[in-house]
């Protein structure tokens, strides 16, 4: 059993604690601690002083390997959707060189988190034209088949896995230095996919990639623009405004949605396993309508 120790704000706790949402298995509240929290990898106990306790088989997460992000060619992968009650999971995998990173950098190129839509809206266009990439779009009704045999971290490691085979087969050569925005550990992404019949090998794992690295924030755009475009068009089809993230908001919003289209209509466009579903159905099926 290994151990790692790091200090950290209370932001950054927070923040972890977010990242790692989809793939905790047991949360309690020792004394003195923000959280401990159990995922499949390790126990991670936040104490109010801001020390943080890592312990596990596998750290390896914890400590990436040395990378400079200014190693080209590069590709890199991320997603989006992942938290948001409503729309489609998005994976997208970018390929980036060093002749085309100073045009990218000009655009404004940066996480997708760090810049508004309206941006995303605009530089996406350009993205897509200078960098090969591969976008995958799970749209609800799917995600909640797919769901009842995969957890949503098994998703996400199929989903980057078969953004870099889709890039492969479309006849790009894979740069040997490919970035995974990390959210589960080495061995546990490779444990996932064992049953695949393409693997892509190695990969490097790094947390916060898309801050650090110009092809994982190519990728985390385009994979924005993707899921907004895919939001608009669910929109229009249905006339009808959906609340992004998983608030109470959203729970206000899939009630209106069952009211107006019934309960069958909502796997449609929602992730049925998220907690707003039970809420919803509560405020929301004293009149429903097909």
């Amino acid at each position: 059993m290994g151990t790692i120790t790091k200090k950290m704000s209370r932001q950054e706790i927070m923040d972890l604690k977010k990242r790692l949402a989809h793939s905790i298995r047991k949360e309690s509240q020792p004394a003195y601690t923000y959280y401990q929290i159990k995922t499949e990898e390790c126990t991670i106990t936040a104490y109010t002083s801001g020390k943080v306790v890592f312990q596990g088989k596998d750290l390896s997460w914890m400590e990436p390997e040395q990378e400079t992000s200014n190693r080209y060619p590069q590709a890199g992968s991320d997603e989006v959707g992942t938290g948001d009650y409503f729309g489609p999971v998005v994976v997208c995998a970018c390929i980036v060189t060093a002749e085309i990173k100073d045009q990218l950098k000009a655009l404004g190129a940066a996480d997708s988190k760090q810049i508004n839509d309206a941006k995303i809206r605009q530089i996406a266009p350009d993205i897509r034209n200078l960098c090969p990439h591969s976008v995958l779009i799970l749209m609800p009704e799917k995600y909640n088949r797919v769901h009842e045999q995969h957890n949503m971290v098994d998703l996400k490691c199929l989903l980057h896995n078969q953004a870099y085979v889709n890039l492969k087969r479309k006849g790009f050569t894979l740069p040997n230095f490919r970035i995974v925005d990390q959210f589960v550990s080495e061995a546990s992404y490779y444990k996932y996919l064992q049953k695949e019949p393409d693997v892509i090998r190695p990969i490097h794992f790094e947390t916060k990639a898309e801050n650090k690295y110009l092809s994982v924030a190519c990728a985390s755009i385009l994979a924005r623009d993707t899921f907004l475009r895919t939001w608009d068009a669910m929109e229009q089809k249905y006339d009808f405004h959906f609340e992004k993230g998983a608030g109470q908001a959203v729970d206000a919003c899939a009630a209106e949605f069952i009211r107006r289209f019934g309960t069958d209509a909502l796997s449609q466009v929602a992730k049925l396993h998220f907690a707003n579903t039970k809420k919803a159905l509560h405020q929301g099926c004293g009149s429903t309508s097909a």
